[in-house]
């Protein structure tokens, strides 16, 4: 029988190059984000490329009731969800003093809350299953603080450190969580970010990866179980590296890094 695998921000990146992984692969899907109009173009796209079920949800995220409100979609639809992929997410650049609070406030609720939320209820039933699957879309962001992206690097050591727990407490349970943590990614995330103008952006010697070369090195590494995937030698060095590395000297490189 078919799995279904529920993708949140769907619509474009990494998101949507992991929607194709899953249903090349004849895994059923569920899309969401908040573009309806772009998710049911992508569905309709799968539908008739790979022959799989694809049903689409709109949802905000950053709303408190949104996670509640796509389980109880799915359980209506008597979906069982085979894998979650985490995947919503966005940054927002600048000095912690001069950043606009509510955006933040929105950050944390979509990159963390609502990833914890659609984790705890959709846990439940793979958990009685003993089969399953999560795949949280962290960075390497996570690997170190982040001046000027302060609240984004946070919130993805958050969901790093979320993770790696997770998969501890499900070792052999017959469900699994994977994090997966990209480099710079050549997506929409950095225009809204705000970022494009530095270093890290800008620098030769940090070439983007294609999101779909990410999505392929993290769907390959979900379904081999494995805990962490930094897809890329670059990226996976330099998350190494600042593990080893005196904090004091990590925190004033990401700053350079960050500065425009």
């Amino acid at each position: 029988m078919p799995k279904t695998a529920l993708i949140t921000g769907a619509s474009s990146g990494i998101g949507y190059e992991l929607a194709k992984c899953f249903a090349r692969d004849g895994t059923n899907l569920v899309l969401v984000a908040r573009d309806e109009a772009r998710l049911r173009s992508i569905a309709a796209e799968l539908q008739r490329s790979c022959g799989v079920s694809v049903r689409v949800i709109r949802a905000d995220l950053a709303r408190a009731a949104a996670p509640a409100d796509v389980f109880r979609e799915t359980q209506q639809a008597a979906l069982a969800i085979d894998y979650l992929v985490n995947n919503a997410g966005f940054g927002a650049g600048g000095s912690f003093f001069e950043t606009d609070l509510e955006t933040e406030l929105a950050m944390m609720h979509v990159n963390m809350v609502s990833l914890v939320h659609l984790a705890k209820l959709y846990l439940r039933e793979m958990r009685k299953r003993n089969s399953g699957g999560i795949l949280n879309v962290a960075s390497t962001a996570a690997f170190q603080p982040g001046p000027l992206m302060a609240i984004y690097y946070a919130s993805k050591a958050f969901v790093l450190s979320f993770t790696e727990a997770l998969a501890e407490e499900l070792r052999g349970t017959g469900v699994t969580a994977t994090a997966l943590c990209p480099g710079p990614t050549a997506t929409d995330f950095q225009r809204r970010a705000k970022i494009e103008s530095t270093r890290l952006v800008k620098s030769k010697l940090m070439a983007m990866m294609p999101a779909s070369e990410v999505a392929q090195a993290g769907y390959r590494g979900f379904l081999q179980g494995k805990v962490i995937v930094i897809p890329g030698v670059w990226n996976k060095i330099g998350a190494q590296s600042v593990r080893l590395s005196p904090r004091a000297l990590v925190r004033r490189i990401t700053h350079k890094l960050q500065e425009g």
